[in-house]
């Protein structure tokens, strides 16, 4: 098992950075072609959401991304720092009850469209959002950690 972790401020232009390198890897890890703009979409919508929510409440603190290649699935987590008002859980929450005001920023509906499986666990400390697709099982990456 692999992982790839990834820090960055929260500023727009740091988005398309996350998405090359989720897409990169996700090759690597063997996700078919087809899934390559799946991925790509739906981790830029993760890290738009997560740096809209940084710069609202937490502008300093950094964004992460922890990518992993785990049991012939590839997995992307994207933790913001930014507190989750409406909900007082640190369990996943079910998207088919999802409240009109945290449904207004769209992007989990996004998200769920785009990923073969999601979680999302908010809670008052912030929010990860994991999303995986399937992929090669025996195919991996190096583990390194790095800051973008």
């Amino acid at each position: 098992m692999a992982t790839v972790e990834l820090t960055f401020s929260a500023l727009p232009a740091h988005v398309r950075t996350a998405r090359l390198v989720a897409t990169a890897i996700a090759r690597r890890t063997g996700v078919e072609e087809s899934l390559l703009d799946e991925v790509r979409l739906a981790v830029g919508e993760a890290c738009s959401r997560a740096v809209e929510a940084h710069r609202a409440h937490c502008p300093g603190e950094p964004i992460r991304i922890e990518l992993r290649d785990d049991s012939g699935r590839f997995e992307v987590t994207v933790s913001d720092l930014a507190p989750s008002e409406e909900i007082k859980q640190e369990k996943p929450l079910d998207l088919g009850m999802l409240s009109d005001s945290f449904m207004s920023n769209f992007g989990i509906a996004v998200i769920e469209g785009l990923a073969d499986d999601v979680e999302v666990f908010p809670s008052p400390k912030g929010t990860n959002i994991r999303m995986s697709w399937p992929a090669a099982v025996g195919s991996s990456t190096n583990t390194s950690t790095g800051t973008i």
